[in-house]
């Protein structure tokens, strides 16, 4: 990679980025700023950037959430978690929320919990009962699904 760009070039290399996969502010700033770009040229670009409609929180915020949601089977705690750390408004996190029903959000909860509970090779009740709760809290469900959930399989005697 060259070390200087010129603003065009920089626009053109960022659109590129942004056209790739839909990128938050900070990570373009921050890829502006290891192509050495000043604080005046990250400025303008970024302007740029949003009015041709390259970035759009929003769109970033909604993408992620359904993503992290659909293919990692991450729960709304830690897409927040997650977005905040990328902070995106609490406005916006909310509505990337809605994207995921709760249909779809409970039914990824129970297979993924199910699934978790068949593999755990423990035969001590509570340190498997720990474990599944560890893991489904770290996916970022929330506690009281998470306490529901395995009480009712360990009621079933699955």
């Amino acid at each position: 990679m060259k070390d200087v760009f010129s603003v065009k070039e920089a626009i053109k290399k960022i659109e590129y980025f942004c056209a790739y996969q839909e990128r938050c502010h900070e990570e373009v700033v921050a890829k502006l700023r290891s192509m050495k770009m000043d604080s005046d040229e990250i400025d303008q670009i970024m302007v740029h950037l949003i009015a041709e409609n390259f970035l759009n929180e929003e769109r970033f915020a909604c993408s992620f959430a359904r993503g992290k949601h659909r293919i990692k089977h991450w729960g709304k705690i830690r897409i927040t978690n997650e977005l905040k750390f990328r902070n995106i408004s609490k406005t916006l996190i909310k509505t990337a929320l809605k994207e995921i029903t709760p249909e779809e959000y409970l039914e990824t909860f129970h297979l993924l919990a199910e699934k978790n509970w068949e593999t755990i090779r423990e035969t001590n009740a509570l340190k498997k009962r720990k474990k599944f709760c560890d893991y489904m809290l770290r996916r970022g469900f929330e506690s009281n699904l998470v306490y529901d959930k395995v009480k009712e399989m360990e009621n079933s005697g699955q």
